[in-house]
């Protein structure tokens, strides 16, 4: 008989924890029963920029760790999978004592098996609310020559009215990444695709191009984690442009999936927002090696509720455009529209040239784009509009 063993209950002491264990070591050990209040922070609790979920944090991890990292800090799983484009087990914590979550991912920081801790934040579409299509005129791309004939494009955005006609062929597959939340609204999805490869009366700008469309938003707004699994989607499917038409704020984990999808060859095109000239960056616009898109009117002025800053890179038209919608046709605006006029843009080069690389695409853009504001690059028009003419005869 073990002499340890508690003569009445016949059950074991519970492991000792090594001399000046952490309570993170303690509880993981099944040592005393420690409040989480009272974990050790491994650095300050962190001030949040943006909106977030209040009582959710995002964690990646590596290996098998993650209900043992719960117990310890006092969580609950709500999900997890391996993630692609982070390398890693991406899992969404709650947190169920109403600890702020800055303090929890400063807790969090201590565990060396966590990699990456972030909040679980808020993201919104880019629809201003408010005439046929006048961008194939101002971005110099002939209606008539334009196709961007099998070239693989993911759009993240709300569900889709794949019953118009505009869409008609046009929609390779979809994904839900939030499929507990019913569906109610499905036109700004159904403006994007079709802004970029829609057929018939509202011809897109890349008739021919296969969509593999997800789903990430209701209501306007979407989550970190859910924009993640669309992302981690999208990657899989082999596409060559991801359409973001979505701003929140900055997000290590959102910027490391949009790093990694650019090395695998995706080019990245974003809404520079529709926040105003005071507006915060707009992410995931505002990530390096993310084409950041504001939206100009029919005479190349700048749209008043423009977000400004350092991180524009392209304008392109994105007011009172005809496009289609679940009703069956709308007039929108917003620099998530001006952001899908660009993607079937690129679809065209890429379409023309299959091997253009994505440095190849940005550098043709920027070096092209005809300047409207301050020479050079500037804080309103980046590096000035789309010229598509221009860009498909650059260097390669």
């Amino acid at each position: 008989p073990d002499p340890r063993r508690d003569p009445a209950s016949g059950a074991l002491p519970p492991p000792v924890p090594p001399a000046g264990a952490t309570a993170i070591q303690q509880a993981a050990a099944g040592g005393p029963t420690v409040s989480p209040s009272d974990l050790v922070a491994a650095e300050p609790p962190r001030a949040i920029v943006g909106d977030f979920v209040p009582d959710e944090v995002l964690v990646t991890v590596e290996g098998n760790a993650v209900q043992q990292i719960a117990t310890s800090f006092g969580l609950e799983v709500r999900s997890q999978r391996r993630s692609q484009l982070l390398g890693a087990t991406l899992v969404r914590f709650g947190v169920p004592d109403g600890r702020p979550v800055g303090v929890v991912l400063a807790q969090l920081a201590a565990d060396g098996r966590t990699l990456r801790r972030e909040p679980n934040h808020i993201y919104s579409l880019q629809q201003a609310a408010t005439i046929v299509n006048y961008a194939f005129e101002r971005i110099a791309l002939d209606a008539k020559e334009a196709s961007g004939e099998n070239v693989r494009i993911a759009v993240i955005d709300t569900a889709i009215d794949d019953t118009n006609p505009a869409l008609s062929g046009v929609i390779a597959d979809q994904f839900d990444a939030m499929p507990e939340v019913p569906i109610a609204a499905r036109d700004h999805g159904t403006s994007i695709d079709g802004l970029i490869a829609g057929v018939g009366a509202l011809k897109g700008m890349a008739p021919g191009a296969r969509i593999y469309h997800a789903r990430a938003f209701e209501g306007g707004k979407s989550t970190m984690g859910v924009i993640l699994a669309a992302l981690d989607w999208a990657a899989e499917q082999d596409v060559r442009i991801i359409n973001m038409s979505f701003v929140g704020p900055k997000n290590d984990l959102l910027g490391v999936a949009c790093r990694n999808a650019r090395a695998l060859g995706i080019v990245l095109v974003a809404a520079a927002g529709n926040n105003g000239p005071k507006a915060p960056y707009g992410y995931p616009a505002a990530f390096d090696g993310v084409i950041a898109v504001t939206a100009t009117d029919a005479k190349d002025g700048l749209m008043q509720q423009a977000n400004r800053g350092a991180y524009v890179f392209l304008s392109a038209p994105g007011v009172e455009m005809v496009a289609p919608s679940g009703a069956g046709s709308d007039v929108v605006t917003g620099t998530s529209f001006a952001a899908a006029i660009v993607t079937g843009a690129i679809a065209n080069l890429l379409h023309a040239a299959p091997d253009r690389s994505v440095d190849w695409v940005e550098k043709a853009l920027a070096a092209t784009a005809r300047d409207l504001g301050p020479k050079g690059r500037d804080n309103d028009f980046g590096y000035g509009l789309l010229n598509i003419e221009a860009a498909e005869a650059a260097k390669e």
